[in-house]
């Protein structure tokens, strides 16, 4: 996954920079704690990635562009994602992952009323935001 080599550094730095805790992240994300412990691991014997709608996820809830957390090589191929296991064959792979990645992005897409209530909440006083997170339990 040369795509992914540095996201356990860069996740860590996003969690950081938020103060975020892991246990707040993993909430955050949906996912176990240990897996994003493993998602942030040292030690590439205990590494571990996130799943295409994890990563997805995870863009969507930090609201960091996916190219942030992915070593995008430069020179000849600049731009392009190489992605594992499509280089080669008769295409039936790269239709089958963007099928996949589009049922994704659709799943964790805003519907146009969440749209709408994130845009109130964003406008909304720092003690009506706060009042609402209470309610919510967040």
């Amino acid at each position: 996954m040369r795509y992914m080599q540095s996201l356990n550094r860069r996740l860590r730095l996003v969690r950081e920079d938020r103060k975020l805790s892991v246990s707040d992240l993993a909430q955050l994300c949906g996912v176990e704690e240990h897996r994003l412990l493993a998602w942030e691991s040292a030690d590439p014997r205990r590494r571990a990635y996130p799943s295409v709608d994890e990563l997805v996820d995870l863009c969507f809830r930090t609201e960091t562009a996916l190219e942030e957390w992915l070593d995008l090589v430069e020179g000849q191929d600049a731009g392009q994602l190489e992605l594992p296991g499509l280089g080669v064959g008769d295409g039936n792979e790269l239709t089958q992952a963007l099928v996949e990645l589009e049922a994704v992005i659709a799943r964790v897409q805003p519907e146009a009323d969440e749209v709408d209530l994130l845009a109130a909440f964003r406008k909304a006083p720092s003690e009506t935001r706060r009042a609402v997170m209470r309610t919510l339990g967040l």
